[in-house]
């Protein structure tokens, strides 16, 4: 289902081979937190999508761990924004600006955490509604501006 929504919106993407159930739960061991359940299918089936220009509008299950425990186990960061605990990194838009799942308390909204503000804010309603918004992007498609 993944897959094919992925390659109908843009033929060119690349998708991952699936995350093995084992990748999945290190994910929510290594974080404390659960997978939101679209993000988990979609690793499933496909282990990160790279979408135009190479961007990574979902990161691999392995990136996602990494990612996320380095914003929230850098000492500077206390200082400089919110807490990322209650959110989950899953993709970027190439430029500082990533996309996240607030799972404190858990939500399916994707969000946007802006790099140079520490704005967090509401960009779309689903993983579905995201991904298709990411992979017909022209620039920051999120923007409300």
């Amino acid at each position: 289902m993944w897959r094919e929504l992925v390659l109908e919106v843009f033929g060119d993407a690349v998708c991952g081979e699936p995350a093995s159930a084992n990748a999945l739960a290190d994910v929510a061991e290594a974080l404390g937190q659960p997978l939101p359940l679209d993000l988990e299918s979609l690793l499933a089936e496909c282990d990160g999508v790279r979408g135009p220009t190479a961007l990574d509008v979902v990161w691999s299950a392995e990136r996602i761990a990494r990612d996320n425990l380095a914003f929230r186990s850098t000492p500077d960061f206390r200082s400089l924004y919110m807490p990322f605990e209650p959110v989950m990194f899953f993709g970027d838009n190439g430029a500082g600006d990533h996309f996240a799942f607030v799972r404190q308390p858990e939500r399916d909204e994707v969000f946007v955490w802006d790099h140079e503000t520490d704005s967090r804010y509401l960009v779309t309603y689903s993983l579905r509604d995201y991904l298709i918004r990411a992979l017909e992007a022209q620039g920051d498609w999120y923007r409300n501006d």
